[in-house]
C-alpha cells in the first residue's frame, strides 16, 4: 500500500515502542518520515532521526524546522513522546508531578506550535496524538499518568476545534497496555514478573497486550487520506478494554 506517497511526516518519541513502529509503517506506506527522539542515533534509512527534547522548547523548534527544511514542509505530525508514571496521588512529588504533564502534555503543545506553520501549507494536514486508555478508565496505580493523558484527550478535542477551519485534522490513538520498553521495563521491576504480565493480559478483554505494530496500524489510518473527514476523535486500541465488560470465564 503507497496511499501516502509524497506525504512528509514527522514522529516524536519515534526511535523505539509505539513511535517507531508508526515511522516504519508510514515510511512502508510511501512517506517521507523524521523521527525525533532524545536519542536518535539508532534510527536507520529510511528514516531520518533529529534529537530533540520535547520538554525544552528552544530544542523541539530547532529539530521540527530542521525536519521541515529537510522534507521539503510537513504534512502528518505524531505526537508519541511520553513518559510513565506509577502510584497514586500520595506516590509522587510535585516535582514529579510538573516532569510528566511538561513531557506528556506541553510536549504536544510545544511540537504542535512548531510544527503549524508548516502543517497550514500542506493540502493534507494531519495531527495524531497518543493517548492512553488511561484516559477513559480508571486504572490502579496511575494516577500522574491517567492525569496527563485525560489531559491529552481533551487537548486534542480542542486542537481539532481550533483548526478545522484551517484545514487541519487532530484526533488521538488510546491503546490499551501495550508490549512496549516502557511495561517490559515496570515487568521486570515487579516481584514476580510472569504473575504482573498474565493480570495485565487478563484485563483486557482479548486477553493478551496490544502490539506496538497494532497501535501504529491505528495511528496510519487516522493520519492518512483515507481519514480525510475525521477529526475530533479519539480511537480505543485496547483489546475492548473500555467498552466491553465480560462475565467471568465460563459464564454466560
Amino acid at each position: 500500500m503507497n496511499d501516502m506517497n509524497g506525504l512528509k511526516a514527522l514522529v516524536t518519541g519515534g526511535a523505539s515502542g509505539i513511535g517507531l513502529a508508526t515511522a516504519e509503517l508510514l515510511a512502508a506506506r510511501g512517506a517521507r518520515v523524521a523521527v525525533l527522539d532524545l536519542v536518535p542515533d539508532k534510527v536507520e534509512e529510511p528514516l531520518t532521526g533529529y534529537r530533540a527534547d520535547v520538554s525544552d522548547d528552544d530544542s523541539v523548534r530547532e529539530a521540527v524546522g530542521a525536519a521541515a527544511r529537510d522534507l521539503g514542509g510537513l504534512d502528518i505530525l505524531v505526537n508519541n513522546a511520553g513518559i510513565g508514571a506509577a502510584g497514586t496521588v500520595e506516590d509522587n512529588t510535585d516535582a514529579e508531578w510538573h516532569r510528566v504533564l511538561d513531557v506528556n502534555v506541553l510536549g504536544i503543545v510545544r511540537t504542535s506550535r512548531a510544527a503549524l506553520p508548516y502543517l497550514r501549507e500542506s493540502s493534507h494536514a494531519a495531527i495524531v496524538n497518543t493517548c492512553s486508555i488511561a484516559a477513559t478508565a480508571g486504572l490502579p496505580q496511575r494516577a500522574l499518568y491517567s492525569a496527563s493523558k485525560g489531559a491529552v484527550l481533551s487537548l486534542t478535542l480542542a486542537m481539532a476545534a481550533d483548526h478545522v477551519r484551517e484545514g487541519i485534522r487532530v484526533n488521538c490513538v488510546n491503546p490499551g497496555t501495550a508490549d512496549t520498553p516502557w511495561v517490559g521495563r515496570l515487568l521486570d521491576a515487579a516481584d514476580d514478573p510472569e504473575a504482573e504480565r498474565a493480570a495485565l493480559n487478563a484485563r483486557q478483554p482479548m486477553g493478551r497486550l496490544v502490539t506496538a505494530e497494532e497501535v501504529a496500524a491505528a495511528i496510519a489510518y487516522v493520519a492518512s487520506p483515507a481519514a480525510a473527514s475525521v477529526t475530533g476523535t479519539s480511537l480505543a486500541v485496547d483489546g475492548g478494554m473500555a467498552g466491553l465488560r465480560l462475565r467471568p470465564e465460563g459464564q454466560r
